[in-house]
């Protein structure tokens, strides 16, 4: 799991919004079927944690409205 402390400094990379660890709910949203992940703070974007390490490339990056995408 990431700290806190770490995911202050994180932000998204399309927005530049802060990010926050995703709940279970966002995690299951749409079928992601992660195990653990970092969503914007619109909540939108869902970005897959693997390994401990967060994927910040805008591709990784798992919509979590149907609306338009923030990029």
């Amino acid at each position: 799991m990431i700290g806190d402390d770490f995911i202050a400094l994180l932000c998204c990379p399309v927005t530049r919004q802060p990010l926050r660890s995703a709940s279970r709910e966002d995690l299951d949203a749409f079928g992601s079927g992660l195990a653990e992940g970092l969503v914007s703070e619109d909540g939108r974007v869902l970005y897959p944690v693997k390994g401990g390490i967060p994927l910040l490339v805008p591709g990784d990056g798992i919509p979590l409205t149907r609306g338009p995408s923030p990029r």
